[in-house]
């Protein structure tokens, strides 16, 4: 089963949780144990697990990133805006794909683990790709 999810980012960067969105394609793909491919066709977004408990981590990751690869205008790619370059760059770190364990007809998380969407260059509309397979 191949599912797209649409999201409508904010202004700037930004974690958004998906978990809900996936747990229900898992839900209506009718698969009991298999595996779940999230995956993002675009070069300045990214998927990662971590906790959404806290809203206040999702902003400590959003500043550390944007620390870590900082918007500058001295960039060798210069095709968009100095966000565009920091985010392929940010995109590449992080990853545009995630594969997810289903069991029990769930997704495998831990207790705190969310799926979360991080966009770059925002404010964008973004596709993530989920495609769910079956076990033998």
């Amino acid at each position: 089963m191949l599912k797209t999810i649409i999201l409508q980012t904010d202004p700037g960067e930004s974690l958004v949780n998906i978990t809900g969105q996936l747990h229900q394609a898992v839900q209506e793909s009718g698969v009991k144990e298999g595996i779940c491919v999230a995956y993002v066709p675009h070069t300045t977004a990214a998927l990662t697990v971590n906790s959404a408990i806290d809203p206040n981590t999702s902003l400590d990751i959003v500043d550390e990133v944007h620390r870590l690869v900082p918007t500058r205008v001295d960039f060798h790619h210069t095709f968009d805006t100095p966000a565009d370059a920091a985010g392929h760059v940010k995109a590449s770190i992080i990853g545009g794909d995630l594969s997810l364990i289903i069991t029990a007809g769930d997704l495998l998380l831990g207790g705190s683990q969310s799926v979360l969407f991080f966009e770059f260059d925002g404010p964008r509309t973004r596709k993530v790709m989920v495609r769910i397979m079956a076990d033998d």
